[in-house]
Parts: structure tokens; sequence; C-alpha cells
């Protein structure tokens, strides 16, 4: 707990709830409801352990930052979350209220841990130790089972590292919901391409026919599919988007935008980890992802 005064505002409150929630407690000495709400607070953010910070607010003292939260009556709690109030309550609360709104905002244990060791993955990743960041993302993924991006990590990665077959296991408790969230529809049509190659015996010879028959009929959409396919299977990323966009440029709707859906998959698949930067700044985008992603636009919409 920490008492928060306007000169502190900005870097107790604003700046620290870009990272945790902070419950802001306003209070004065001579509030009894403050002096039993204040106690349960201090017990839960304890017990909570770090999932949520909170700071106290004499509302007496500091009557302009009271003024500019509108605060009428005391005690009141306000919760922030990226500089931004987000929810609060009035009055001295009994603790299972004042847990069931928290529990509405703060992340739970699980998140926490799967954040932590998503990053320690993505650290792992950028010093090419594949193997701490496999297990980390497993780790993640046990921890926060409803972490989709965690998830997507970890069955990336399994591919990338030709573990297909563990793949599909990770990827086995969302493939229901697959079709409604575009990254995990993604890896779904990538783990199909895999699935494809796999059953082509003669990869070169595969291919060598399929470009025979574009040769004699550009507009052979399920010969440059297949090629595409192939492609993506093998890592071709850029070819596979290339073979993707001159089905586009023929046909944008064919078979229900298959060219189209399959092309964002590869999209998704090949961005890396977006860098921390800076509140206000835009992360920098991958150029080979930018400009795919401009010529995309430039044919959907032409």
């Amino acid at each position: 707990m920490i008492d928060v005064t306007i000169a502190n505002f900005e870097a107790e409150v604003i700046e620290a709830s870009m990272q945790t929630p902070v419950l802001v407690d306003f209070w004065a000495p001579w509030c009894g409801p403050c002096k039993v709400i204040g106690p349960i607070l201090e017990k839960l953010e304890t017990e909570y352990g770090g999932r949520f910070k909170l700071v106290k607010v004499d509302s007496d003292q500091e009557q302009q930052l009271a003024a500019a939260f509108g605060i009428r009556s005391i005690p009141t709690c306000v919760l922030l979350m990226n500089g931004q109030p987000v929810d609060g309550f009035m009055g001295a609360l009994p603790e299972g209220q004042v847990r069931a709104f928290l529990d509405k905002h703060v992340p739970g244990e699980g998140e926490l841990v799967a954040e932590a060791e998503e990053a320690a993955a993505q650290e792992a990743l950028a010093d090419g130790d594949t193997e701490t960041a496999l297990e980390r993302l497993r780790q993640a993924v046990q921890a926060d089972p409803e972490n989709d991006d965690a998830r997507f990590d970890l069955v990336k990665l399994l591919l990338e590292l030709g573990e297909d077959d563990e793949a599909k296991v990770a990827f086995a408790p969302v493939i229901a919901k697959a079709a409604g969230v575009r990254r995990l529809d993604s890896l779904k049509r990538w783990m199909d391409a895999r699935d494809a190659q796999a059953e082509v015996t003669e990869p070169e010879a595969r291919m060598a026919a399929l470009d025979t028959a574009i040769a004699a009929n550009k507009r052979d959409f399920d010969a440059r599919f297949a090629r595409a396919q192939l492609l993506m299977a093998y890592g071709q990323w850029t070819a596979a988007m290339d073979e993707l966009l001159e089905i586009l440029m023929r046909d944008k709707s064919w078979n229900d935008e298959l060219a189209r859906k399959t092309y964002i998959a590869v999209l998704d698949v090949i961005e890396p980890p977006k860098p921390k930067v800076a509140e206000g700044q835009v992360p920098p985008e991958d150029p080979t992802v930018a400009s795919y992603r401009r010529r995309l636009s430039s044919v959907v919409l032409s």
C-alpha cells in the first residue's frame, strides 16, 4: 500500500497501471467506513500477490485529485488499467464483494505465470535457444490453457521444429473454436497444408505436374492452390503468397475466398512477435509482412 499525492500520482498510478491494475482508495482520517474497508483492501493486496497494486489518497489533503475523479463520498475506490479508470465502487463493501469486483478485472495467477513464461520464451527464441523456448511455452499453456497467444506460439514452434504430432495434440483443445479465432484458424490452415504435403510421395514431381497444369490453364485455381499449399508446407512463404495472389487477381471470391483466407493465414504465421515500445509509440512492422499486406490490399480493393 502506498500513499499517493499529486506529486507522485503520475508515477505511482498512471505509469504503474500500464503494467499492473492499480486500485486507488480515496479516504480521509475522520471517515469511519474508510477504517473498515482499508484493512480489507490491504489484506487482499497481500493475498493477490502482486496481481494488483493498492494506493491510498487522502481526499482532504489531495482535493485536486479527488475533484479530478469526481469523488462525492468516501470511501470510493477506482481501478485503473493502462492509464485509464475502468471501474470502481463506493462504500465499505464486504470482503466477498470486493474480491468479486477484483476478480472481474485482475488477472488470475495462471495468467501472470503464462505471461512471464511467454516473455521468457520470446527472449529464448531471440537468443536462438529453441529448446528453452519450447519448454517455456509448454509451461505457459499449462498455466493458462485459455491463453490463445501462448498456444499459438507453442503450436507454431512445434510445427517449425517438425513436431507435427505434438503440435496437433497441443492444438486439439482449441480446434472447436479455431474457425472463430483468426490466428488459430491460421494454424489450422498451415497444418492442413502440411498434412496435404505428407501425402505427396514425390514432391518435385508433384510440383512439376502442377506447373505444367498452370502453364496450360492459368485459371486452374485448384492447381494453383495445391501449389501454394505445397510451398506453405515447406516454409516457402513468399512464394506461396505470390501463388495465392495469382488466384486473387483472377477471381477474388474463388472457393469461398479460400485464397484470401489462406494468404492471411500465412501473414499470421510469419509475423514475428511485436517488440515492446514506449507508450504512444507504434512497434515497427516486419518489412516482408508489411509489403505483402499492401499487395493483398491492392489486389482485394482493386
